[in-house]
């Protein structure tokens, strides 16, 4: 069996590194700490590429909590932006929870626009939004996370979790893909 290439070198520059990533994680434990901690919160992560993100959140956070997942997305192009498809719902009951959904990342604002309006009606607390990456040059509706970890330009981003067809989750850094890779425009 021969060696394969590292993942490392289909990328064009880190964007955030490991230590921008720690740095982030900190603040936004502090925050969530201070603002939920005492309210036994559930916190509902959007798979699939949150799962790096929440799983380093969490070990940060010493209060009382509980974690669900949904797997949700928004349909695009040729149906009505915000349209939400949700393949996974949450196991929990969230009525008079307060409830964080966590996020990889925010670009349009589509989906987490959509969770928050689906979520809403079924009655917590309290709603909020929490994501590593927000990119908020590719918003097409007014969306903003309440908890923020890195804000970053408009370019294509993998690693800490995000993926490009299901590669690169493993890279433990934020890094900006080379473009030959999936613009096929380009080839």
């Amino acid at each position: 069996m021969g060696s394969r290439p590292s993942p490392r070198d289909d990328i064009e520059r880190i964007l955030v590194t490991e230590q921008q990533l720690e740095a982030a994680l900190d603040r936004l434990a502090e925050s969530l700490t201070r603002e939920v901690g005492g309210a036994d919160p559930i916190l509902i992560g959007v798979l699939g590429g949150v799962f790096v993100f929440l799983a380093d959140l969490v070990r940060r956070l010493d209060f009382a909590l509980e974690v669900d997942f949904i797997d949700a997305e928004s349909y695009g192009e040729d149906t009505e932006a915000g349209e939400l498809k949700i393949m996974k719902d949450v196991d929990c009951e969230i009525r008079g929870r307060h409830v964080v959904i966590v996020d990889d990342i925010l670009d349009t604002g589509q989906t987490l626009s959509a969770l928050v309006r689906m979520l809403q009606e079924r009655g917590p607390a309290s709603l909020r939004t929490c994501v590593l990456l927000d990119k908020p040059a590719r918003r097409v509706i007014e969306f903003e996370a309440d908890y923020v970890g890195v804000r970053i330009p408009n370019v294509f981003v993998v690693g800490y979790g995000l993926d490009f067809a299901q590669r690169y989750r493993n890279l433990p850094f934020v890094g900006v893909l080379r473009p030959e890779l999936y613009d096929k425009r380009r080839t």
